[in-house]
């Protein structure tokens, strides 16, 4: 599966919510240090959100890196896969990137 191919599978296990969240993406996004992010604004960061890494490698499903704003316009990124077989998008992990870290938060620095 191509990345956008994968992202809107992703989006459409959104609106169907068929969404799990690893125990990783939940802790993640209760001690994120910009402040608690919750499956809302993970909901509005994908609905808007575009492609900015590929993880083709990734077992048991490829991933990506998404990147997305809330409607409040904060910034989250959100590792997603896609299994075709369960027809589940699946949350690996979310942040808010840093903006010490990612030019326009979408490209890593240095």
């Amino acid at each position: 599966m191509r990345d956008i191919e994968i992202l809107n599978s992703i989006k459409r296990g959104f609106l169907a919510n068929r969404v799990f969240y690893s125990e990783h993406a939940k802790d993640e996004m209760v001690i994120d240090k910009f402040g608690k992010i919750y499956e809302s604004e993970v909901f509005e960061a994908v609905a808007s959100g575009k492609v900015i890494e590929s993880y083709p490698d990734d077992k048991p499903y490829p991933s990506i890196l998404i990147y997305g704003t809330t409607k409040k316009k904060r910034p989250l990124h959100i590792v997603c896969a896609y299994s075709e077989e369960e027809d589940l998008t699946i949350v690996i992990t979310t942040y808010q990137p840093d903006p010490e870290l990612w030019v326009g938060y979408i490209r890593r620095k240095g």
